[in-house]
């Protein structure tokens, strides 16, 4: 990498003459016999296909495009990464299970039986390098979701204990808990008691009844606390009857990321009870993407119904209520370049709101190239920025984000994702990058104009 005018930028040729495939470590969970492993995986794979899988499964073209959406195989140029191959196994064993030649596969030996190694080199690929960031799922001219279909990958890795141990122990610790960094109610609550002194703030909790819920995350609660006095300040000022409750604030999944549909069930039931309890009309989400994916468009499944509340990530929630005049702000005399989260705009469709927002707030809004629904992951989702042996492909598949930011020579860097914000905080001290992560909400309460704070 080399630098010009203080920015960095990617010498490819020397990249790939630099790079060394990273050693293929894996995890294991339990004490399950190594064919144990393999039919407990083969078992709940095979549950999950259904016909749209099937399609999915014997609808690729082999184009290659898939590839060139993927920020690992970009990096690297290893075929390894290509997200279609991510998938392999997958189609492997539906090809000799359940497909409609499988009798065919089997006795002439098509398809062998995946074997333990397989699966333990899956690990990496499933865990280690995809963030489920879906550009692979935007780009495939065939219309196959590889985002979803590593996700459902993963409930058989789960099941087989073969996910990676930091990821693993975070999402236990999120079922045994309440919180993946062992948040309790208490420790909400006395966080929200000093953000609530500290930026003279009413924050309600346990209301009774009120119209809206709100939710944060974890990461949040510990490590960006100011997100609950913004979040406050901003329903406060659109005049909202809204509460949080210690009884269901923890908005991230593990459960989801690890493949652990039972965890990721249970967390996502702790709010929707808490909201029903409440008479909610809107469940708002904080800056997290995962929670977003978790209940905007997996709820109701969990919930075996359709929800009796409507969900709005906050960056929505703050486009409606700037658009209908709820709130107003005064202009911000900056230039800005925004970081869409996956889950929120490529995977969850709210790519508009934050540009409404940025609109409202007056910046110079600087779109990065391949902004949007396009726009590079920062390469900590899915799970990925808890797993430590992934950091070094990580940091490499950043360097992404450090072009596409630079190249915009923006003032400042936003996001509505803490867990984008967490991967860039990390990315930022390991490189000594300039740019800092910044909050879409945050510098919306900032500058809420004064008849509204």
């Amino acid at each position: 990498m080399t630098t010009v005018d203080g920015r960095h930028t990617i010498d490819r040729e020397a990249e790939r003459i630099a790079y060394k495939p990273p050693e293929i470590r894996h995890d294991t969970q339990g004490d399950l016999s190594t064919e144990e492993r393999v039919e407990h995986a083969m078992h709940h794979f095979v549950k999950n296909f259904n016909t749209q899988t099937a399609s999915y499964l014997d609808g690729c073209l082999h184009c290659g495009m898939c590839a060139d959406a993927c920020h690992y195989h970009v990096r690297t140029d290893d075929p390894r990464y290509t997200p279609i191959w991510k998938i392999e196994l997958f189609k492997q064993a539906y090809k000799r299970e359940v497909g409609p030649f499988a009798f065919f596969y089997r006795l002439f030996g098509f398809k062998k039986k995946v074997t333990i190694k397989q699966l333990e080199e899956w690990q990496h690929l499933l865990y280690d390098s995809c963030t489920v960031c879906g550009r692979c799922s935007l780009v495939c001219p065939m219309g196959i979701d590889i985002a979803g279909m590593v996700s459902m990958a993963r409930h058989g890795m789960f099941k087989a204990g073969l996910i990676p141990h930091e990821l693993h122990e975070t999402a236990k610790k999120a079922a045994e808990t309440g919180s993946p960094l062992g948040v309790t109610a208490e420790k909400f609550e006395d966080r929200l008691e000093w953000m609530a002194d500290e930026h003279d703030v009413e924050i309600p909790v346990d209301v009774e009844q009120a119209d809206v819920l709100a939710c944060m995350s974890s990461i949040e609660i510990q490590k960006y606390p100011e997100s609950m006095a913004a979040t406050a300040r901003i329903l406060n000022a659109a005049g909202e009857s809204w509460t949080f409750r210690t009884d269901g604030f923890e908005a991230t999944n593990f459960g989801m990321l690890s493949g652990n549909t039972e965890w990721q069930k249970e967390a996502t039931l702790k709010l929707i009870n808490a909201a029903v309890k409440i008479g909610a009309k809107t469940v708002v989400l904080p800056e997290c993407g995962h929670a977003y994916m978790a209940m905007r468009w997996m709820g109701a499944n969990m919930y075996g119904k359709p929800l009796p509340f409507k969900v709005l990530h906050i960056s929505e929630y703050l486009a409606d209520a700037l658009n209908a005049g709820k709130i107003k702000v005064k202009k911000v005399d900056k230039s800005v370049t925004y970081h869409d989260p996956c889950q929120v705009s490529r995977r969850g469709g709210a790519t508009k709101a934050a540009r409404d927002v940025l609109k409202h707030l007056g910046v110079d809004h600087r779109e990065m190239k391949y902004g949007g629904d396009y726009n590079w992951c920062c390469g900590g989702g899915g799970g990925v920025v808890t797993i430590k042996r992934a950091d070094e492909l990580r940091h490499r598949v950043f360097k992404l984000k450090m072009d596409q930011v630079e190249a915009t020579e923006a003032d400042e860097l936003l996001s509505s994702c803490a867990n984008c914000r967490q991967s860039f905080d990390d990315s930022q001290e390991h490189f000594g990058w300039k740019y800092k992560m910044g909050s879409l909400m945050e510098m919306v309460a900032e500058n809420l104009e004064e008849d509204n704070s």
